[in-house]
C-alpha cells in the first residue's frame, strides 16, 4: 500500500495532453504560477505535485474551474533551468480527484481524493478478451506504421505483467485527443479502460488502413512528377519536424539578402518584397514558383543605381577616336562636345545620335570606339527585321514564356545603368499585326519620357536617362518622322580612294595580316597596288569589300608561306590577277568619249553615291516618250519636264521643233534591274536630250546633278557629298552642281576638293553652256523675237 500525502499539494496545469500513471512526461514550464507550484513541490521531501489538464488550452493562467476534475499525482524526477524556462520530467503515480477546496495563491493548490487503479472485473474472460483485442489492434498498427516508429510499441507489447500500465503507456505514445485521454484516465475498471482503448485503436487502425490504401492507389497511378511531389511533401514534413530549413526557405532567404544589399528604390523594394513573400508560401514544384523566382532574380540583377564613371579627358578621348577611325570629323567633334558639356554640367542628359550612311563606312565600330573613349560599357542590339513591339517592351508575366524586353536585357548584360547602347539597323525595323516597334522606340529615345521607361515584364519604371543611345541606319526614308525628330542625325558619307587607301594601310591590312598568321614584315603592299585593288576589285562607298579582298590576299600568301616560300612578299598590281582572280570592275572606255545623246548623272543610293548614265535615242516614227530602266514616278516626271522644256525653247537651242514633234524619243538608264527614282536627274535628262537633238556630245569627264523646273530653273538636291565622291571614284573630276549646293562641299575631304572642278548653275541655260561645248544658244530676247 503506497503512502500518499494527505496535505494540500500544488497544482501544475498542462495543455493539450494527459499525464497517466506509470508514464513519464517531459514538460517545459514558463508560466509564473506553474513555476511557483514547481518551486513548492521541489522544496518538499517527496516532490509530489498534482498534474491536471486544462479544458481550454488557449487560457494562459487557468483557474481551478477551468481544469478537469480528475488528474494524476506526479513525482518530479528531474529539473533543469535553461534561460527563462524550467525543463522537468514528471512521473505519473496515481489517479486523483480534486476536492474543490482550491486555495488561490501565487499558484493553485488543493486537497485530493486518491482513486484506486482500475480494478479487475468479475468476468475475467471478458476482460482478457478485451485485452487481447487491444493487443491485436496494436499488432495491426505495427504493420501499418513505419519501422522507425515501431520500437516504442514493441517495448509496450513486451510488458504483459500489468495490463493497465500497458494501456496507459499506449495512450501516452499514440496520437490521442485530450477528451479521449481523459476518458481513459477516468475509467474505474479494467473492462471500461479496455473498451475505451479498443474504440480508439479501432478508429486509428481504420485511418491507417485507409491511408495505406490511398497510398497504394496513388502510387500505382502517379508519374514521376507526382512521385517527386509526394516525396517533397514528406521531406518538408520531416524537415519541419527536425527544424531544418527547406530549400525554398533557403532561396527566399538568399533573395531577401540580395534585396537588402541591392539598395533598391523604395517602390521597387516594396514590390519585390511582396513577390518574395508570395514565393515563400509556394511549393518549389509549383509552376509559378520558378516563374516568380526568375522574375525576382532578374529584377534584383538590374543595375538600379550602378554606373560607370565617365572619362572626361578630351585629349585622351580624341586620341582614342583618332586611333580607331580615320577622318569622321563631325562625329568625333560631336562626342568631344558632349564630353565637354558633361565636364561642365555632370547632370546633363546623354545625347541620342543617329549615324546615317552606306554599309561598310564604320557606323557600328564607331559606336564601340565612342564607348571606349568615354569609359562606358558597350552593348549592341540589332533591330533589323524586328516586328514585335514586345521584343522591346517585354511580355506580360501572364503569358507562357514571358521575357523582359531587349532594352532591359541589354542593361542586365551591361551591369550598369549608363552604358552606350547601339540600336543597329534602325531603318530595317518592321511593322505588322503584333505592333509597331518604332512607336515603342519613341518613348525609349525621348529624354523627356525615358526616365520612367515601363517594361511589361518588369512592370515597374526603370530610368533610361543615363543610357547613351546611338542608332545606325543606311537611309532615313524608312524611319518615321516622329522617331527621327527625337534623334540628332550625323551623316557618314562614303570614302574617297585616297581615304580608303589610308584606312587600308592603318587598319584593314594589319588586321588581316594578323588573322592570317603572318607578320607585317612578311607582306607589304605599295600604294599603287592598293589603288589597283580599290579601283578594279571594289566599287563601294565603304571599305567592307576592300577588307574582304585584303583578307583573301593575305590567305593566299599564307598558303605560299606554308608551302615553303620564305622572305618578304611584295605584291605588285600585275600579281593581283593570280592572287585575287580576274578584275571585277573595268573602267568604261566607251564613256570616256560619250556619243551624242548620252550624259553622266550622279545619284545617291543606300550604298553611297553612284554614277548613272542617261542614254537617249530617236524613234523613227511617232512622237511618244519611252522610258526604261525601272524609273520611278519622280524620275519619269523629270524626263517629261525636260522634253517639254526643250519643245518650248527649241528655237533658242538651235533645235528643229518639228523634229521633236514628228519623232519619238527613248530614254534609258542602264542597270535596269535596279529601281531608280528622285528629282536630281533632271539636269542630266535635259543635257542628254539636248545633245541628242543637236548632235553635239556632252563634254568628256563631266557629271551633273540637279532638279529642273519647266521655267528653266535648277534647284538644289541632297546627298552632294556622296555624289561627288562617286564621281571622284569613277575618275570624273568635273561636276555641274546647283549653285545653292555650294555650301555642301565643305564636308568633302581637302584632297578631293583640290582634284575636282565644280561648275555652279542656277538655270538650264547655264547647265547646257557648261555641259555641251560649241553650242550656240540665243539670248532670251532673241528667242522671244524668233517666236
Amino acid at each position: 500500500m503506497v503512502d500518499y500525502p494527505q496535505r494540500n499539494l500544488p497544482i501544475l496545469p498542462i495543455k493539450s495532453s494527459v499525464l497517466f500513471p506509470y508514464v513519464s512526461m517531459p514538460l517545459v514550464i514558463n508560466r509564473p504560477a506553474s513555476m511557483a507550484a514547481l518551486d513548492v513541490a521541489l522544496s518538499s521531501e517527496d516532490k509530489f505535485i498534482a498534474v491536471f489538464t486544462q479544458k481550454d488550452p488557449n487560457i494562459a493562467e487557468p483557474t481551478a474551474a477551468q481544469l478537469y476534475d480528475i488528474g494524476t499525482l506526479g513525482v518530479i524526477k528531474r529539473m533543469a533551468r535553461i534561460d527563462h524556462f524550467l525543463h522537468v520530467e514528471v512521473q505519473g503515480v496515481a489517479r486523483i480527484s480534486r476536492r474543490n477546496k482550491t486555495v488561490q495563491q501565487a499558484y493553485l493548490n488543493d486537497s485530493f481524493d486518491y482513486l484506486p487503479a482500475p480494478g479487475k472485473a468479475d468476468n475475467s474472460a471478458e476482460s482478457e478478451a478485451l485485452h487481447r483485442a487491444v493487443l491485436e489492434l496494436v499488432g495491426r498498427i505495427l504493420n501499418l506504421i513505419k519501422p522507425e516508429m515501431q520500437m516504442g510499441l514493441n517495448v509496450i507489447m513486451s510488458d504483459i505483467d500489468n495490463p493497465v500500465k500497458q494501456v496507459y503507456s499506449l495512450a501516452a505514445i499514440m496520437p490521442i485527443e485530450v477528451e479521449k485521454g481523459m476518458e481513459l484516465l477516468s475509467a474505474g475498471s479494467e473492462i471500461e479502460l479496455f473498451k475505451s482503448m479498443h474504440e480508439h485503436l479501432e478508429h486509428e487502425v481504420q485511418v491507417l488502413e485507409l491511408r495505406d490504401q490511398i497510398n497504394r492507389q496513388v502510387e500505382s497511378k502517379i508519374g514521376k512528377e507526382q512521385r517527386e511531389y509526394f516525396l517533397r511533401q514528406q521531406l518538408r514534413e520531416i524537415q519541419q519536424e527536425l527544424g531544418i530549413e527547406r530549400p525554398e526557405q533557403a532561396d527566399v532567404g538568399e533573395l531577401r539578402k540580395k534585396s537588402a544589399e541591392a539598395d533598391l528604390p523604395p517602390p521597387v523594394g516594396e514590390a519585390l518584397e511582396r513577390e518574395i513573400s508570395r514565393l515563400e508560401r509556394m511549393s518549389s514544384i509549383s509552376p509559378d514558383y520558378q516563374l516568380t523566382r526568375t522574375y525576382v532574380e532578374f529584377a534584383l540583377a538590374l543595375p538600379w543605381h550602378k554606373t560607370t564613371r565617365d572619362q572626361l579627358d578630351l585629349a585622351r578621348a580624341e586620341a582614342i577616336l583618332n586611333e580607331d577611325h580615320f577622318d569622321l570629323r563631325d562625329i568625333k567633334q560631336r562626342i568631344l562636345e558632349h564630353l565637354a558639356v558633361m565636364k561642365l554640367n555632370p547632370q546633363s542628359k546623354a545625347p541620342i545620335l543617329c549615324l546615317v550612311g552606306p554599309p561598310g563606312v564604320g557606323k557600328t565600330s564607331v559606336g564601340q570606339s565612342i564607348a571606349r573613349a568615354m569609359g562606358r560599357k558597350f552593348e549592341r542590339m540589332s533591330l533589323g527585321g524586328l516586328h514585335d513591339e514586345a521584343e522591346l517592351r517585354g511580355h506580360r508575366r501572364t503569358y507562357i514564356g514571358a521575357m523582359p524586353g531587349r532594352i532591359l536585357q541589354a542593361l542586365h548584360r551591361a551591369g550598369v545603368r549608363n552604358p552606350l547602347l547601339m540600336l543597329d539597323e534602325l531603318d530595317k525595323i518592321g511593322r505588322d499585326f503584333r505592333g509597331d516597334p518604332a512607336a515603342a522606340l519613341m518613348e525609349i529615345l525621348d529624354p523627356a519620357q525615358n526616365y520612367g521607361f515601363h517594361d511589361n515584364y518588369l512592370d515597374m519604371p526603370f530610368d533610361l536617362s543615363g543610357v547613351f543611345f546611338i542608332a545606325t541606319a543606311n537611309t532615313l526614308q524608312n524611319i518615321p518622322p516622329p522617331l527621327l525628330n527625337r534623334m540628332e542625325t550625323l551623316r557618314l558619307a562614303g570614302y574617297s580612294d585616297e581615304e580608303k587607301r589610308e584606312i587600308a594601310q592603318r587598319y584593314l591590312l594589319p588586321r588581316r595580316i594578323k588573322e592570317a598568321g603572318l607578320s607585317e614584315r612578311q607582306l607589304s603592299l605599295a600604294d599603287e597596288t592598293l589603288n589597283y585593288i580599290i579601283r578594279r576589285y571594289t566599287r563601294e562607298a565603304g571599305v567592307r569589300e576592300l577588307e574582304r579582298a585584303l583578307g583573301s590576299l593575305a590567305r593566299r600568301l599564307a598558303t605560299e608561306v606554308v608551302r615553303g616560300k620564305t622572305g618578304a612578299l611584295s605584291v605588285r598590281p600585275d600579281d593581283l590577277a593570280d592572287l585575287l582572280g580576274p578584275e571585277v570592275f573595268h573602267p568604261e572606255r566607251l564613256r570616256l568619249h560619250p556619243p551624242a545623246g548620252v550624259a553622266a548623272g550622279l545619284a545617291w543610293t543606300e550604298a553611297g553615291g553612284d554614277v548613272l548614265y542617261v542614254e537617249t535615242a530617236r524613234l523613227a516614227e511617232g512622237g511618244d516618250l519611252l522610258l526604261t530602266g525601272q524609273l520611278g514616278d519622280v524620275m519619269q516626271e523629270s524626263a517629261k519636264a525636260a522634253r517639254s522644256h526643250l519643245w518650248s525653247h527649241a528655237e533658242s537651242l538651235g533645235i528643229d521643233r518639228q523634229s521633236i514633234r514628228n519623232t519619238g524619243v527613248h530614254i534609258h538608264v542602264p542597270s535596269g534591274a535596279v529601281p531608280k527614282d528622285g528629282p536630281s536627274a533632271g539636269v542630266t535628262m535635259i543635257s542628254a536630250l539636248t545633245s541628242l537633238y543637236t548632235g553635239i556630245p556632252v563634254r568628256e569627264g563631266t557629271a551633273m546633278t540637279g532638279e529642273i523646273t519647266l521655267s528653266g530653273l535648277v534647284l538644289p538636291v541632297g546627298g552632294v557629298k556622296e555624289k561627288v565622291l562617286a564621281a571622284h571614284r569613277a575618275g570624273i573630276y568635273r561636276v555641274i552642281l546647283p549653285a545653292e549646293n555650294r555650301k555642301d562641299l565643305s564636308a568633302l575631304p581637302a584632297h578631293v576638293l583640290r582634284k575636282m572642278e565644280f561648275v555652279y548653275v542656277t538655270s538650264i541655260r547655264e547647265v547646257l553652256d557648261a555641259a555641251i561645248p560649241h553650242m550656240q544658244q540665243q539670248s532670251p530676247a532673241e528667242e522671244l523675237s524668233a517666236r
